[in-house]
Formats: structure tokens, C-alpha cells, sequence
């Protein structure tokens, strides 16, 4: 029981370098993922959903049965995580981001069967939560994660300054436009929506300051936006490379002590081979830090005549 638990692990998560039947199992749930978000955005169209409405439901039945047993496998197979304490294992999945992510995929499809009085759109819209059970087969999300969390306490400064920024620009904008737009103007809290949109540097235009005074503190207001929101991009663009640069040490690290003999023996390709996967290493990457150690043992071989 433990090693089909184990194995239908495996399958059902992110496929090991010569798992032909895991990388098909993430072939089709990701491809089953993409043609869900797509009928989701498509059946919105009213038109679109009166002609091919049965075929939307059709297909909505048939995903829901199908993320309803990947979920259940899930459920099951990660006791083979603690076999001392099979249901530690699924608790821990279960109460996961990606252990949640994958039960709100199912969830709304449930729900609307049992309540009334709530409004399906919301339930509906949802299910696009579904996109992000791609993260079973992609880091981007933790690589985002650990990011920030890495760099934190600049996050949190940059942060902080931001809020500063945007309620003393929003009581200023106040005071100065309250008077002469208070249809738009009429509170602080009012005034945050046109300053955060002004200091995010998206600027729709709907308020836009009109007396003199009002202009200045726009100007100045867009002038912090810029250069906070260039903080944070360059916290986040720091960060990120560093990670890859940890990766790659890692990983390089790893493959000079199994090239130590010259040789790589099966488990140590396996090894590699997990690491790359898990690290998201290019094979450009890895032959490019295979070619610079094996020219560096050449002339060492040369020397003691050992290969």
C-alpha cells in the first residue's frame, strides 16, 4: 500500500527526469486547467454561453469530476509522506497552499448545488482559482514568495514609505481639492483612491486636480510613485536573482563532488537530474557548468595521470 501511495505521489506531482507517465499526468492537468480557464473567460459572454451553454456544462461536470479524484488521490497518497502517521501527511497537504488551492478548484461547483440566494457569478468567477493548481508544476509563485521573503525588511520599508506617501498626499489633496470637487474630493478616504492610482503610476485620469495648489501636490505625488514603485521592482529584480545565483552555486556545488571520480554513476544523475528540475536550470546552464569543471579536471588529470 505504501508504495503505490508513494508512487501515485509522484505521478501526481511535478515529473522526475525519465517519468514518462507523471510528465503525461502534467501534460493533461495542465492542459485541462488552461481549456477551463479559457471556457471560463469565454462562457462570460452572454451570447457566447446562450449558444453553447449544454457544451460549458458538459464540460464543467466532466472537469469537476476529474479535479474531484486528483484531489481524493492527493488526499490519499500523501500518507506516504509519514507512513508512522498517515494522516499527518494528508493534513499537511490539506491545509497547504496547493492543498487548498485544489479544493477551492472543486468547491464552488458544490456549493451552488446546495445554496440558494447567492449570487452564481461570484461562484463562477471562483473557479478561475483553478489556475493556479499550475503552481504544482511551476515555482514562479514560491520563487515570488521567497523573494519577498528574503528581502522583507526592505519590502516592509519600501512599504511603509509608500503608506506615508499615500496618506499625507491623500489629506493634502483633500484640503487643497475638497472645496472645489466635492463630488469626487469629499473625504480623505476618497482622495487615497486618486493617490494610490497616482503613485502606482497608472494615472486613469477620471480626478484630476484643478486648482494650482492641487496640481503641485500632483506633481510631487507622481514624482514619489515613481521612484517608490522603481524600489520595489528593483527589491523584487534583486532578490530573484539572487535566488538563481544560490541555485546555480547549489547545483554547481553538487555536480563537482559527483565529478570528483571523473565518472557519473546512475544515482548521481538521478541526483543532478532532480536538482536541475527542481532548480528550473536550462541545459545551456547545466552543459555550460559541466564543460567549465571538466576543463578544469583535464589538466589536473594530465598532471597526476589519474583520470
Amino acid at each position: 500500500m505504501h508504495q503505490l501511495q508513494l508512487r501515485t505521489m509522484q505521478v501526481l506531482n511535478q515529473a522526475d527526469e525519465g517519468d514518462v507517465v507523471s510528465r503525461i499526468c502534467d501534460t493533461v492537468i495542465t492542459l485541462l486547467v488552461i481549456l477551463n480557464v479559457i471556457a471560463i473567460t469565454l462562457e462570460s459572454y452572454q451570447p457566447i454561453y446562450d449558444a453553447y451553454g449544454p457544451a460549458f456544462d458538459l464540460f464543467e461536470v466532466f472537469s469537476i469530476g476529474f479535479f474531484t479524484i486528483e484531489y481524493l488521490l492527493r488526499v490519499w497518497s500523501n500518507a506516504a509522506r509519514t507512513p508512522h502517521a498517515p494522516w499527518e501527511g494528508r493534513l499537511k497537504y490539506i491545509l497547504s497552499f496547493h492543498g487548498l488551492v485544489d479544493l477551492i478548484a472543486t468547491l464552488p461547483f458544490y456549493l451552488q448545488t446546495i445554496l440558494t440566494g447567492v449570487d452564481m457569478r461570484i461562484l463562477r468567477m471562483v473557479r478561475l482559482v483553478r489556475l493556479l493548481k499550475l503552481s504544482h508544476y511551476s515555482s514562479a509563485l514560491q520563487d515570488l514568495f521567497d523573494a519577498i521573503r528574503a528581502e522583507r525588511r526592505s519590502f516592509g520599508a519600501t512599504l511603509y514609505l509608500l503608506a506615508i506617501a499615500l496618506t499625507l498626499s491623500s489629506a493634502l489633496m483633500y484640503y487643497a481639492e475638497g472645496s472645489a470637487q466635492p463630488d469626487k474630493l469629499h473625504s480623505i478616504p476618497h482622495a487615497m483612491y486618486w493617490s494610490l492610482i497616482t503613485l502606482t503610476t497608472v494615472g486613469f485620469g477620471d480626478i484630476s486636480p484643478i486648482t494650482p495648489i492641487g496640481k503641485v501636490i500632483a506633481m510631487i505625488t507622481a514624482l514619489i510613485g515613481v521612484s517608490t514603485v522603481a524600489i520595489l521592482t528593483g527589491i523584487v529584480a534583486s532578490s530573484f536573482a539572487n535566488q538563481v545565483a544560490r541555485r546555480k552555486a547549489i547545483y554547481e556545488k553538487e555536480l563537482r563532488v559527483a565529478y570528483e571520480d571523473g565518472i557519473l554513476s546512475p544515482d548521481e544523475e538521478r541526483i543532478l537530474a532532480a536538482l536541475q528540475d527542481r532548480f528550473d536550470l536550462g541545459e545551456d546552464v547545466v552543459q555550460a557548468l559541466k564543460d567549465e569543471i571538466m576543463s578544469e579536471q583535464n589538466p589536473r588529470t594530465k598532471q597526476t595521470g589519474k583520470p
